[in-house]
């Protein structure tokens, strides 16, 4: 073993070392303050079940604008924005009745 390998694996030994001190400080360490707990889950919500309503949609009802600004809100929650009340939502959009009745008398 040469002098240069033999250093080579004192400072990879060295260097193991300061690694699993360094892992076992912060292991013991207390916590340095109170842990905030995850938001419980509620129960559903207006918002899911106006996504459910949306998600069932075909798809060229997708461009519904009550279903794009649930969809928004839905994105602006789950990036840590306070939740914001629903519009009232209207009433279904009749492109998609006039559809399935067209589609059941074939």
């Amino acid at each position: 073993m040469d002098r240069s390998d033999f250093w080579r694996a004192v400072a990879m030994v060295a260097l193991l070392a300061i690694f699993m001190a360094t892992l076992s400080y912060i292991h013991r360490r207390p916590p340095s303050g109170p842990v905030s707990e995850a938001p419980a889950i509620s129960a559903p919500d207006d918002l899911s079940a106006e996504l459910r309503r949306c998600r069932a949609l075909r798809s060229q009802d997708a461009e519904d604008p009550h279903c794009r600004a649930v969809w928004e809100e839905n994105r602006a929650r789950f990036f840590g924005r306070p939740a914001r009340p629903l519009l009232p939502q209207a009433a279904p959009a009749t492109s998609s009745m006039t559809n399935a009745t067209e589609g059941d008398a074939r």
